[in-house]
């Protein structure tokens, strides 16, 4: 199991680095700061997900103790991160696919970030993660993880003018509609929450 561990770290830290690229490539190109690159990059849902599941998986793999692995290796912490990024997956499919057709190197982040890592880090948490923990509280929890996103998203676009997904584009599309959309993701999100919770109770090894 730890050589599956230690190729979907790999495959995670490999679709984060070719994205980090494009974004540097595009603004050196352009003259652009690459610090501005650096802030656009960890600006994105997708890219702090993704990296939340690189960490976990990454610790997984070191025998060191310290409070970061105890953190991240909890089975809290590491359950609220597969539903973070099981729900990257679903939006970004019914959302967001239909909207480009990426090519190169931008398709293979593309689907390590939105379709491989979210399937390696779930099959992960399926066989890695201590189960019968997990209480209902623990999703008010993780619900602060996209909450949190969001606000800082809407203040961000509100600053620079530039939202960072479609659907939470205030100046196209409204206050009302980016709240009714936010709204469903969340709903979503809450959705996924109780069924990893469920599942880690059926999971739970007879005592």
């Amino acid at each position: 199991m730890k050589r599956f561990v230690a190729a979907a770290a790999l495959a995670g830290w490999v679709g984060l680095a070719i994205q980090q690229y494009l974004i540097f490539y595009s603004r050196w190109t352009s003259g652009a700061s690459l610090l501005g690159g650096l802030i656009n990059f960890f600006s994105f849902f997708t890219v702090l997900t993704n990296t939340l599941v690189v960490v976990v998986l990454s610790y997984a793999l070191v025998d060191r103790d310290s409070a970061a692995k105890r953190f991240f290796l909890a089975p809290k912490t590491s359950s609220g991160i597969a539903v973070s990024i099981a729900v990257v997956s679903l939006a970004y499919n019914l959302l967001l696919r239909h909207l480009w057709q990426p090519e190169g190197f931008q398709f293979i982040a593309d689907e390590l970030l939105h379709d491989v890592m979210p399937v390696l880090f779930l099959l992960y948490w399926w066989r890695c993660v201590p189960k019968g923990t997990l209480r209902l509280r623990h999703i008010g929890a993780w619900v602060l993880y996209p909450l949190v996103y969001f606000a800082y998203a809407l203040l961000r676009g509100h600053l620079l003018g530039q939202y960072q997904y479609p659907f939470i584009d205030v100046d196209t599309l409204g206050y009302p509609q980016v709240f009714v959309n936010a709204g469903g993701i969340l709903a979503g999100f809450i959705v996924i929450a109780l069924a990893v919770v469920g599942l880690d109770r059926a999971l739970k090894p007879a005592r």
